[in-house]
């Protein structure tokens, strides 16, 4: 068995067709993700993937945020909910994870990271487990959908409808930009770039698209842009404006979504990685989603405790009350310099 990098066309197909059929993997495991962090944030990539002749056995895609803020590390997969390694036998998945902390130390990092779903039994590895994710099987018949939402939240569904809220899908990030970095300014939280956005959707062109809601006279009320893998949709990044909290917008946008991912063939409503006990948690769990922990693991290097850049560390409050003050233009200058440094 040898274990290589990925480093041409040939690799990237078989890489890629390895994600299709495997079972294990993820959206966030397609190689095309390599690129889209270079030119998004200008971090390099390190994708392992193993191979038994001419056959790829396992893959371990590794992006490498390198920040004087929060340090340096060896991350799969940066930017993305899920990642980790993902290989035909133990004995493969532990050869991939044993080369990965081989070059986390040839790079010195502070730790090395695996965005698991679940766990791996790994000696001397350390577990953190602050996120959950949100999954739901979804019929193909929307009032059965709409029934299986719980009644306080099917209420808020109806009165987006009441509200006359239009729909438009489409691949501009222009709206979709406003809505999102008004939203995360309003958290308190850096803005991505709007070129990441760009780059998403020139890449995954196929793959993604944008659901943006707007009231009866035009104005933008919120969006969200998604990602299709398999049989699933998966709500990626999204936001509101003011309107959206009057219109009960995000709601109504959700659930066009679901709509929309039905007649798409799509059977499973993937909401997303959430912090336990935050506002994002439980609003998912009121859409009667049950939360299903994930387990990030940490190899630590030369780092002598666990990393903590959540905005639920208490040293960050100060930072997120001012940054909730900003003016929103310069909120969506200053943010992309930290938030790239984020992973």
């Amino acid at each position: 068995m040898l274990i290589e990098t990925l480093s041409n066309e040939s690799d990237i197909t078989a890489w890629n067709a390895y994600v299709e059929q495997s079972a294990q993997a993820t959206f966030f495991h397609r190689a095309e993700w390599r690129d889209v962090i270079k030119q998004s944030f200008g971090h390099n990539s390190y994708y392992l993937f193993a191979k038994q002749g001419n056959q790829v056995v396992g893959i371990l895609p590794l992006g490498h945020v390198s920040s004087w803020l929060f340090g340096h590390a060896l991350i799969s997969v940066p930017f993305c909910v899920y990642g980790g390694v993902v290989a035909d036998s133990e004995f493969i998945q532990h050869a991939l994870i044993s080369k990965a902390v081989e070059l986390a130390k040839q790079l010195q990092v502070d730790y090395l990271e695996l965005r698991n779903q679940q766990a791996i039994e790994l000696d001397g590895w350390e577990e953190k487990s602050l996120y959950v994710n949100f999954c739901k099987i979804i019929s193909d018949n929307e009032d059965e959908n709409l029934k299986s939402i719980p009644r306080k939240q099917r209420a808020m569904v109806r009165k987006g409808i009441k509200s006359e809220l239009t729909t438009t899908v489409e691949h501009s990030v222009e709206d979709f930009f406003t809505a999102y970095s008004t939203s995360v300014r309003n958290l308190g939280t850096p803005v991505f770039p709007k070129k990441y956005f760009k780059v998403l959707m020139e890449t995954f062109a196929d793959e993604a698209d944008i659901i943006t809601i707007n009231d009866k006279t035009g104005n933008l009320v919120a969006s969200v842009l998604s990602f299709y893998f398999k049989d699933q949709v998966l709500p990626y990044y999204g936001g509101g404006t003011e309107l959206a909290r009057q219109s009960a917008g995000n709601d109504f946008m959700y659930w066009q979504l679901m709509c929309h991912a039905v007649k798409k063939g799509k059977r499973v409503f993937d909401f997303g990685r959430s912090k336990q006990n935050t506002g994002a948690y439980s609003f998912k769990k009121n859409w009667g989603f049950t939360a299903e922990p994930l387990s990030y693991q940490y190899y630590l290097v030369k780092a002598k405790s666990l990393p903590n850049v959540s905005p639920t560390n208490p040293k960050y409050q100060l930072f997120i009350k001012l940054w909730q003050k900003l003016p929103l233009a310069i909120s969506q200058l200053l943010g992309p310099m930290i938030a790239k440094n984020l992973g």
